[in-house]
């Protein structure tokens, strides 16, 4: 079957793929997306990012849309509305925070209206041009509830962040998901939180299947949801890991080179 007759969903991630390194979408992205919802085609965004600061960086395609956050712990409507939520228990995070973890790692906890860190991280705030989504600086050891979205661990050296990987899962077998979204950027969610879980939840009950889509990623927090989708992309930004790892898949251009967009707009739409 000709791919453009058999996608009927397009699933994009957010940092790395559907925007630029400056972190926004661009304006011929935009004029893509658009003629995707006047063409009919159901549209999902997920992303690692929490919901608060995900939801003005969507808002500016200025078309309905679901949104998957916190890498599938919690799904919003296109009219905003939360569909799903599910945080990590609080004695599991306090005994990952309670590990003898490098202090040259700046650790985070994503809360529902806040991110608490253990100290001020320049290359994280510039995620946020605008700040819609707080941070607030705490003592970990002083918190009484360390219940959280997810935690989010980040370093330049990525080997720094593999140790401290593998030391979570020897002392917490079975109790998380985790994912590195991007090299530097290592991240741990309840165990039952994947965006390909939440994708499939949007999905049924949009009487939709995963091989009527097309998804787009860069980062491994998207890998089973590139395997899943009918068509899964790799950007041509992605880690070579990640590209080797997925190496059945399609590779397209950077998103820089607004690779998401420019592959719609060719292969889906014909313009």
């Amino acid at each position: 079957m000709i791919l453009k007759e058999k996608i009927k969903v397009v699933i994009s991630d957010l940092d790395g793929t559907l925007l630029n390194s400056d972190h926004k979408i661009s304006q011929y992205t935009k004029t893509i997306f658009q003629e995707l919802h006047n063409q009919n085609y159901l549209i999902i965004v997920a992303t690692g990012r929490h919901h608060l600061d995900a939801m003005p960086i969507v808002a500016s395609l200025d078309i309905p849309l679901y949104l998957v956050t916190s890498n599938g712990a919690r799904i919003h409507s296109p009219e905003k509305e939360l569909l799903f939520s599910i945080n990590m228990e609080s004695d599991a995070v306090k005994s990952v925070l309670s590990l003898d973890i490098d202090p040259e790692i700046t650790t985070v906890l994503f809360r529902e209206n806040v991110w608490q860190t253990n100290k001020h991280n320049e290359k994280l705030n510039e995620f946020q041009p605008e700040v819609h989504y707080h941070p607030e600086l705490v003592d970990f050891d002083s918190l009484e509830d360390w219940s959280a979205i997810k935690v989010f661990f980040t370093h330049p050296k990525h080997s720094k962040l593999i140790e401290l990987r593998d030391q979570i899962l020897e002392n917490h077998t079975g109790l998380f998901s985790h994912a590195f979204s991007l090299p530097f950027c290592l991240e741990f969610m309840d165990k039952s939180v994947d965006k390909s879980v939440a994708i499939a939840k949007i999905l049924e009950k949009e009487n939709f299947i995963f091989e009527e889509s097309i998804s787009f990623g860069d980062g491994y927090n998207d890998e089973n949801m590139l395997k899943s989708s009918g068509k899964g992309l790799v950007m041509g930004n992605a880690p070579d890991s990640l590209k080797d790892k997925l190496s059945h898949l399609e590779v397209i251009l950077t998103n820089d080179n607004e690779g998401v967009a420019k592959y719609l707009a060719q292969q889906i739409l014909s313009i």
